[in-house]
């Protein structure tokens, strides 16, 4: 197999693997109009985590492979977090009379994200150099 056909094949196996627990998640966290959206904030806030953990390792050890990136990073992550269904939830609840709830959501989304990104680095640096 060449190696351009394994990298589009790492994507889609990742991606593949990514919608279905993206689904999973969703059937589980099933909510109703103008509730919280926990399914995505799950979803995001997972993927989150696990692209800046796999991200730090990757780039920190000298033996990584382009394929591990493609697979987890583009493929699994890129399919499991979305950031547009995150801003059609944001606007739903301002549509909805919830403007309270519309900044909520998006600070809440936004501040646990990036919490996610420092502990995941954090914990990846600290398993390699700890």
């Amino acid at each position: 197999m060449s190696p351009d056909a394994l990298r589009v094949l790492c994507v889609l196996a990742g991606g593949a693997a990514g919608a279905l627990t993206r689904a999973a998640i969703g059937h589980a966290l099933s909510r109703d109009p103008g509730a919280w959206p926990w399914a995505t904030l799950t979803a995001n806030i997972a993927g989150t985590l696990l692209l800046a953990y796999v991200t730090t390792r990757l780039t920190e050890d000298d033996a990584h492979s382009s394929y591990w990136r493609l697979l987890v990073g583009t493929g699994f992550c890129g399919a499991l977090t979305t950031f547009s269904t995150l801003q059609v939830e944001t606007i739903d609840f301002i549509r909805a009379g919830e403007p309270g709830l519309a900044a909520a959501y998006a600070v809440t989304s936004l501040s646990t994200g990036m919490a996610a990104v420092v502990l995941a680095t954090v914990g990846a640096r600290r398993r390699r150099y700890g």
